[in-house]
């Protein structure tokens, strides 16, 4: 393989393999990456996309391969070493430090001023200029454990540029992000190829590598198995060398479970900004309700309030003023443990912070909201019971495990989000909240999870999506309603709603939709 300009790979490794105890995670992978590249890099979760990266970037090391960079042979030692050489990762799972402001985790270990004394001004100031270049619009003293998950996002993007890199690695960069702030990341990495800098991209949003991408490399299982320009590839061909067969794209949907029966609705909904969280989005007279068997989605871009409305219904967040009712009958919702009581789960969009137990085992994770199911007495944990569970939704999540005992921190994003979905969709809740259900999900599992949404609808249970993506919102939604700044702003039946029509509704100023 070559690349478009015909000169030496920036990086080549050649023959990579590495194995984990039960697993084979690579076996004798080539990729190869041009300069002044953008080069898609695709496959299922658990094709071994992350391993591969955390071996170029030196976190990992190979059993048996090589690495090629810039001219010179060599391996990194650790991430460290890497990023002298001028390789720098942007993982899909954060690795700031939530105590410590953005000027600080941009700039850590690279502070500006002399050895004995850090400049705050040049700190301050240059982390400005960074923010404003990707249009992240918050003050550089900022905490960063008061930022959104997108927000969040953007400071890993503004270190990465920070650095003097010839490769950078963007991991899921874009998973995180409203529309608007994707074509500002583009706009960044166009710009870093014009200045000879490459970009490794790995995404499972492919309409984003006919958008942004030069040439594609494809893993399936641990082996490569394709690679080339962009250009004369299509969604459906990189499709089926990822999964291997040939897979639907999604649609619209074509058949509704509603009912007329109202499972859960909420009337003025409204949390103001305490002191504590002076970043929190505010909620201000939030009003909509789902039906037994409707799928409803709630659109919004990023600081519409879609995330804080969740969470105030499942008990996560005080509200204010407002009320919940569920099956025609108001309720008090002071925790999460009361939402579950009365049937409400909730998938939250950050699973790692707000979700698993990252250093427990699969089965632990997944049964555990489902202690009263399998135990006996209400006291002891039936082990019998906790298998059928988990090889249950093993089986219809495809959920890839060496055993229900390995560590849930071990496995992929994927995979960890498929185990979140299944301890909700073992209780069989009346409402069923999925925030950014899919986000960091191969297109596999993707059509897989929205096939479980719509049967968990068909057998009555009332599910509300909320999403960033607007064509997974268009193809999951029996009726849209539409948010900004913390206010509902519109609806629209699902069959009459249009990605244009959304986002008219998304950007209105006024409290409701005419």
């Amino acid at each position: 393989m070559t690349t478009d300009n015909q000169t030496m790979p920036l990086l080549r490794m050649s023959g990579i393999s590495k194995s984990f105890p039960g697993v084979r995670a690579l076996e004798c992978v080539n990729f190869e990456v041009g300069e002044a590249e953008i080069h898609a890099f695709l496959g299922e979760n658990g094709a071994g996309k992350s391993t591969l990266l955390k071996i170029l970037s030196g976190a990992q090391s190979q059993d048996s391969g090589r690495i090629f960079f810039d001219g010179s042979d060599t391996n990194f030692a650790s991430p460290r070493a890497a990023q002298m050489a001028g390789i720098v990762t942007i993982y899909q799972e954060f690795t700031l430090a939530p105590d410590m402001t953005i000027a600080e985790n941009v700039f850590i270990g690279r502070e500006p001023g002399s050895r004995l004394f850090v400049s705050r001004r040049a700190l301050e100031q240059q982390t400005q200029a960074l923010m404003e270049r990707i249009g992240l619009d918050r003050s550089p003293n900022a905490l960063v454990r008061d930022l959104s998950v997108a927000e969040q996002q953007m400071v890993e993007i503004a270190r990465a540029i920070s650095m003097k890199s010839r490769l950078i690695v963007m991991d899921e960069p874009t998973s995180a992000l409203s529309r608007t702030e994707v074509q500002k990341l583009f706009a960044i990495i166009r710009a870093l190829k014009r200045d000879g800098i490459s970009t490794i991209f790995v995404t499972h949003r492919l309409e984003e590598v006919f958008e942004i991408c030069d040439r594609y490399t494809v893993l399936r299982d641990g082996r490569h198995v394709g690679a080339g320009s962009v250009s004369e590839t299509s969604i459906d061909g990189i499709i089926r060398m990822m999964v291997g067969r040939e897979l639907g794209l999604l649609v619209k949907r074509q058949s509704t479970y509603a009912t007329p029966d109202i499972a859960l609705a909420v009337e003025e909904l409204s949390r103001r900004r305490k002191n504590t969280d002076a970043s929190a989005i505010e909620l201000h007279g939030v009003w909509f309700n789902v039906k037994k068997g409707e799928i409803l989605g709630i659109a919004g871009l990023v600081g519409a309030g879609r995330t804080e409305t969740a969470r105030a219904i499942f008990g996560a967040d005080k509200i204010d003023s407002g009320r919940i009712i569920v099956d025609g009958t108001e309720v008090q919702i002071t925790s999460p443990r009361d939402a579950i009581d009365y049937g409400i789960g909730l998938v939250p969009e950050d699973r790692k912070q707000q979700a698993l137990f990252l250093s427990l085992a699969i089965r632990t994770n997944l049964s555990i909201a489902s202690h009263d199911l399998i135990s006996s007495l209400g006291v002891f944990i039936n082990a019998d019971k906790e298998d059928q569970l988990v090889d249950e939704y093993k089986s219809l999540l495809n959920i890839r495990m060496s055993s229900p005992d390995q560590i849930i921190g071990n496995l992929s994003g994927g995979n960890q989000q498929k185990v979140v979905l299944a301890r909700w969709l073992a209780l069989r809740p009346k409402v069923l909240i999925v925030d950014e259900p899919t986000r960091g999900i191969d297109v596999g599992a993707k059509v897989e999870v929205h096939n479980l949404l719509f049967e968990m609808a068909a057998s009555g249970i009332a599910i509300i999506v909320i999403s960033s993506e607007l064509p997974e919102i268009l193809a999951l939604s029996d009726r849209i309603v539409t948010m900004r700044e913390g206010r509902i702003t519109g609806e629209i039946a699902g069959a009459d709603a249009d990605q244009e029509k959304l986002m008219t509704l998304m950007t209105l100023t006024k409290d409701r939709a005419a």
